[in-house]
C-alpha cells in the first residue's frame, strides 16, 4: 500500500507586507508560518518564521488575489510546491525532508524563546542534507 504524500508549499504573499507562507500538511490541516524574507537553500541563512493559524489543506497550492477587506487581502503566488516527509515533529523542533521545485532536502523549524514569544521560530536548511 502506497503512503499518501504530505503537501508542502510556500506562497509568496503580498499583503500588508510582502512575506512567504510556509505550509506543511499535518493532521488534516496545513500548519503555517509566515517568513518575512525569501527562504534560502544556504544552511547559514536562518529565517524568522512566525507561526500563524492552521489553514485547510485545499489552500496548499492556491494562487490568486484575496479580495480587499478579507483577511490576508493581496496577491498570492505559489513560490514553491511539492511534498515532504516528517523526520522529527516535536513541540519546539520540527525537521522535514522537503521535495519541492525550489527547496529540497532536510529543513529545520526550531522555536526560539518559547516562553517569551511562542510563535517565533527559525527556518533553515540542515547542513549537509
Amino acid at each position: 500500500m502506497a503512503v499518501e504524500e504530505l503537501k508542502y508549499s510556500i506562497q509568496k504573499h503580498d499583503a500588508s507586507t510582502l512575506h512567504y507562507d510556509l505550509r506543511l500538511e499535518r493532521e488534516g490541516v496545513l500548519k503555517s508560518w509566515a517568513i518575512p524574507k525569501e527562504p534560502s537553500e544556504d544552511p547559514s541563512d536562518k529565517r524568522l518564521a512566525i507561526r500563524t493559524e492552521d489553514h485547510p489543506t485545499g489552500y496548499a497550492f492556491f494562487e490568486g488575489e484575496i479580495a480587499e477587506g478579507r483577511y490576508g487581502a493581496g496577491e498570492v503566488e505559489l513560490w514553491d510546491k511539492g511534498s515532504y516527509e516528517p523526520i522529527k515533529w516535536r513541540k519546539n523542533e520540527i525537521i522535514v525532508d522537503i521535495d519541492g521545485e525550489k527547496l529540497a532536502g532536510e529543513h529545520v523549524l526550531i522555536r526560539f524563546q518559547p516562553e517569551e514569544n511562542p510563535k517565533n521560530w527559525l527556518f533553515f536548511k540542515k547542513k549537509g542534507k
